[in-house]
């Protein structure tokens, strides 16, 4: 997640219920979506659009686990949730109560992907409005049921599926909850505000902000494998350290280059980031930049890993061909196997190292340099 903005509001996040009917062996909002917790996405979509703090109402004897979901997730502060939802609101409320915001956004966790489009047309609202929420046209047709027959149709044109987040100004809505009279069951906050004769604009919604209930949700939801290739080349120079996949190899020549060189890793990063999108070796570790010369490539590799780990993938397996005429591979094959692995965060079996000649063919052929082509499977975090 990039650094997020300047807080222009503060949250709360329900995640207190039990979420049973998704499946999952662990309630919904601590399970993983697209390679994180559902709360923790839920939460860094928020503070990206610029929440601070964030009132997080989750289930009695769930700190830990909400803990370890949310680590490193700035402005957060977790709090014990009700046996409703309206009561875990109010809990989270009044927790925000010093910091005395004057916008609060109300958000289920069980909606973890919030495009900030929504959060800013929430925001616009409530610049003129005391309460906004975001919804969507009903499409199908109607029906009020009675039993199992149909009572009468439903007009659909003044209807709406109403969505979180939901945006107020903090005194009216807390003012609202804790004037509610009766068990605390209604359904949403809106329902809370309009009840206290708060007025609610309606903004338009997102299909994205589709709530997780079923099993099928998580499925539908996981990220499918990644395939990326990386290639490099380097020249063979007297005076210089030769680095294959983190080894060091005692040869008369060396690799020349801005870092150590290693044109094996350096194949092995462009293909973990080719993988997940994230551009190539040059962009991250840029030879301008006087921090990386001489620099191990194992840190390369290292960070190429971070950053698929982030995205929600890690490394399937690797496989690497390096193509020279001198020094042979063969010897130091399964050396290089054992250091990638280690590097990747994977089994060795996951892990191979060929080595091959161009016929004395090209730069290789003449013994110029050193070439290496590395392909790299990425799985999602939910499958290993």
């Amino acid at each position: 997640m990039g650094a997020p903005s300047p807080a222009r509001f503060a949250a709360v996040i329900v995640a207190a219920g039990q979420g049973l009917r998704a499946g999952q062996p662990v309630p919904k909002q601590f399970a993983l979506w697209r390679g994180k917790p559902v709360v923790r996405r839920a939460a860094e979509a928020l503070v990206a659009a610029g929440a601070g703090p964030l009132a997080i109402a989750i289930p009695q004897g769930a700190e830990s686990v909400a803990k370890e979901a949310l680590e490193g997730v700035t402005g957060v502060r977790l709090v014990p949730g009700g046996a409703t939802r309206q009561a875990s609101v109010r809990t989270a409320l009044e927790a925000l109560e010093s910091d005395a915001p004057e916008l609060v956004l109300i958000h289920d966790a069980a909606r973890p992907d919030c495009p900030a489009e929504v959060v800013e047309r929430l925001l616009d609202a409530l610049t003129e409005q005391p309460a906004a929420i975001p919804v969507l046209p009903v499409v199908d047709s109607l029906a009020v049921a009675r039993g199992s027959q149909m009572a009468d149709k439903a007009d659909r044109d003044s209807l709406r599926r109403v969505q979180t987040p939901q945006a107020f100004r903090y005194e009216a809505i807390l003012s609202a909850h804790r004037s509610w009279q009766g068990a605390p069951n209604a359904g949403d906050d809106a329902q809370v505000a309009r009840a206290a004769g708060i007025a609610v604009t309606l903004v338009d919604g997102d299909e994205r902000l589709r709530k997780l209930t079923f099993a099928e949700d998580f499925m539908e939801a996981a990220p499918v494998p990644r395939v990326g290739n990386g290639y490099d080349v380097h020249r063979l120079v007297e005076g210089e350290e030769l680095w294959l996949c983190g080894i060091r190899l005692e040869h008369e020549r060396g690799l020349a280059g801005h870092s150590d060189a290693d044109v094996a890793l350096h194949a092995v990063v462009d293909a973990i980031l080719g993988a997940i999108a994230a551009g190539d070796i040059g962009q991250h570790f840029p030879p301008s930049d006087p921090k990386w010369r001489g620099a191990a490539s194992s840190r390369f590799v290292e960070r190429a890993v971070a950053l698929a780990r982030e995205a929600g993938y890690a490394v399937g397996n690797v496989d690497v061909t390096i193509v020279c005429e001198a020094p042979k591979i063969g010897p130091h094959r399964e050396a290089m196997r054992a250091r990638l692995a280690e590097l990747l965060g994977t089994r060795i079996d996951a892990v191979n190292v060929k080595g091959t000649t161009s016929e004395r063919l090209g730069f290789t052929g003449r013994g110029e340099g050193i070439a290496a082509q590395a392909s790299a499977l990425l799985v999602p975090l939910e499958r290993t």
